[in-house]
């Protein structure tokens, strides 16, 4: 049996809720960079994540160049999504391509979180979409509910503050 090097996977994102496919991309990552490359700590996000470096006020530039140039990237694939057309399509992400790993989900799973919103607010089932943990989680504390909906309308996530202080990682 080969050795193993340790991975460092970094995820980012909403998962909100999380689903078998956001677990999936871990797989896919670790699978991935135990075939090609010595890891150190990477950033592994979705395609449809890695889109997000274009939309205007999301991102400061400086942020991005420190995360592709210092740590790098593993970015699975989605359908309709495609992160080489986004790399080309950015000075800042073709200059440290060599640092953005793509890797290609080969059994497309279109499970999205946005989806598993609506079908808990509708009351549909989600089992076997989302692991039975979350859903348990999800039951008990009343989520993603017409009741939890309408109660938390127009409400905005604030920043993770520990201690009463902002966190702001990128910003030693």
């Amino acid at each position: 049996m080969k050795s193993r090097i340790p991975v460092i996977l970094l995820a980012c994102g909403s998962f909100n809720p999380i689903t078998n496919m956001h677990m999936r991309l871990f797989e896919l990552a670790r699978d991935h960079l135990h075939q090609t490359v010595l890891p150190e700590l990477k950033l592994l996000c979705g395609a449809d994540f890695l889109q997000t470096f274009k939309t205007p006020n999301l991102w400061k530039e400086e942020h991005i160049k420190e995360i592709v140039e210092k740590f790098g990237l593993v970015c699975i694939s989605r359908a309709g999504s495609d992160p080489a057309q986004y790399i080309n399509e950015s000075d800042l992400l073709t200059k440290f391509q060599h640092n953005i790993f793509l890797v290609k989900e080969w059994i497309q799973n279109e499970i999205s979180a946005t989806q598993i919103r609506t079908a808990l607010c509708r009351g549909l089932s989600v089992k076997y979409l989302i692991p039975d943990s979350v859903i348990s989680y999800i039951s008990q504390h009343n989520i993603y509910t017409e009741e939890s909906e309408r109660k938390n309308e127009g409400d905005l996530l604030q920043p993770l503050k520990l201690h009463s202080t902002t966190v702001n990682p990128l910003n030693d």
